[in-house]
């Protein structure tokens, strides 16, 4: 399931880059891109797991990005 979601007061793209590649990290994440030129996200993961591992992502994102709010 590959799905798009917004994101609110990313400040930078140092900060993109390190939510991307934390995310990509995840079991079950078979790809994701953060954009900060975009504050977008889009995130490719198991369908069966996907509400589990988007949990995964908001506690990933809050630790490099704590002002950063993902629009599910």
């Amino acid at each position: 399931m590959k799905k798009k979601f917004k994101l609110q007061d990313l400040d930078c793209a140092n900060c993109a880059a390190k939510m991307e590649e934390a995310i990509k990290k995840i079991e079950g994440v078979s790809d994701a891109t953060v954009s900060f030129m975009t504050q977008k996200m889009t995130i490719e993961a198991d369908d069966g797991r996907f509400d589990e591992i988007m949990k995964e992502v908001v506690s990933v994102c809050r630790k490099v990005e704590p002002d950063c709010v993902i629009l599910l």
